[in-house]
Formats: structure tokens, sequence, C-alpha cells
């Protein structure tokens, strides 16, 4: 998998002990920042939690195994407009530095939480044409229960747009995610918030989002 990625200044870890790119380890969590987006709702969103976030884009472009998937809507069959890879809570992940990000997750929110986070979902957005409309991850018990999902942004910025089910004027919430961003979706979101990854026609980057959950949500 080929991509093009002009990295973050900002995020430069130097040469491993081989003259390779080192890879980083995930930050602290303790600067998280939570917004109240109301009926239960709310987000936590750290910048740069993963430091090397860019070595790790091209890590994850070149090994994970992409699969191009195509869905039903309405009388067609269509492409869906990213590239995807699922890893069960039995699945080894792709890399070590991801490993270490879910247990950190796990540990820091344990006690609302009350459960780790076990599976994780890749989306490979090549550029401005991928896309992912207004959803919430409502499949299983997400449906019915507050639950969390934590996505760690590798890659070029990508703004991320959450909205009340349903719509409302004037109450989206923009966040641009991409370079190790975190942001964690918790409370009631899945239920009565919806998110999306809208196309853009400004020159961008590619991004993976790597969206952490616990038993049972997707």
């Amino acid at each position: 998998m080929r991509a093009h990625l002009q990295g973050s200044l900002f995020d430069q870890t130097g040469p491993d002990e081989t003259g390779g790119i080192r890879l980083g380890r995930p930050g602290a969590l303790g600067g998280m920042r939570r917004t109240i987006l109301g009926a239960g709702a709310w987000i936590d969103v750290l910048p740069g939690w993963l430091h090397g976030a860019d070595a790790l884009f091209t890590r994850l472009a070149a090994d994970v195994p992409w699969r191009a998937e195509r869905r039903q809507m309405y009388e067609n069959t269509v492409d869906v407009p990213r590239l995807l890879c699922f890893y069960g809570a039995e699945d080894p992940l792709p890399h070590p530095v991801l490993t270490e990000a879910r247990t950190a997750l796990s540990a820091h929110y344990r006690d609302e939480l009350r459960e780790p986070f076990t599976t994780a979902g890749l989306c490979y957005y090549r550029d401005g044409r991928d896309s992912v409309a207004w959803h919430g991850d409502r499949i299983g018990r997400g449906d019915r229960e507050d639950t969390m999902v934590a996505i760690l942004s590798v890659g070029a910025p990508r703004d991320l747009l959450l909205r009340p089910r349903g719509g409302g004027a004037g109450s989206t919430v923009r966040r641009p995610l991409g370079h190790g961003d975190l942001i964690v979706m918790g409370g009631s979101c899945q239920r009565t918030w919806e998110h999306a990854i809208p196309k853009t026609t400004r020159a961008t980057g590619p991004r993976i989002s790597i969206q952490f959950r616990p038993h049972g949500v997707r």
C-alpha cells in the first residue's frame, strides 16, 4: 500500500538504533479536555497524544491487510469510500504501539467505563474523496447503553464532525484530527449524537484512524 504523507514538523522522534524511523509511545492522558455535548454525551480530546505518529502511519499503511468493501445502497451496490481492517479481542494488533495505547486507555477510563477496550477497527482515508457518512456506533450494546469509543488518528488531519442525532441547525461540532490526536466519545454519544468524516475538495494527505471499542460495540 503506497502512501504519500507530508509529515508534521512537531512529530519527529529521530532515528532508531538501526537508522530507521523511531516509533514513539503514547503520552500521559492527564491533559485530556472534556466537552459536554448534551443529552448525556461528551467528548474528550487530547492533541498529539501519540508521539511518532507519522512513522506509525507509514507502518500501518504498508503492513495492515487493508480491504475494500462494497455495500448495498438503495438499489445499487457501491464502493465503501475508505479501506478497512478489523481486529477482534483475540487478534494481535498490527503494531505493539497500538497494544500499548489500548492498555493505557483501558487503565485511564477504568472507573467510568468499568470494562476494557478490546477491539480495534482501522479505517484508511486515502485522500479527500474518502469519507464516512453520518452515523453512530449503534451495532450491539451501543444502541441501548452508554459506552465509549476512543479514536486515535495518524497521518494528515481530517475534520471529524459531530451533531445531535437527526441534525440541528448550528449544532455541529468540528474537530480536526491527525498526527497522533486522540478523541474519546463517551456517555450517550453513540445513541444521541452522530459523527462523520466528510469528503473535501481541499488538498489533503492520507489518514488512518484506529477506533478502540469495548466488547459488543461496533
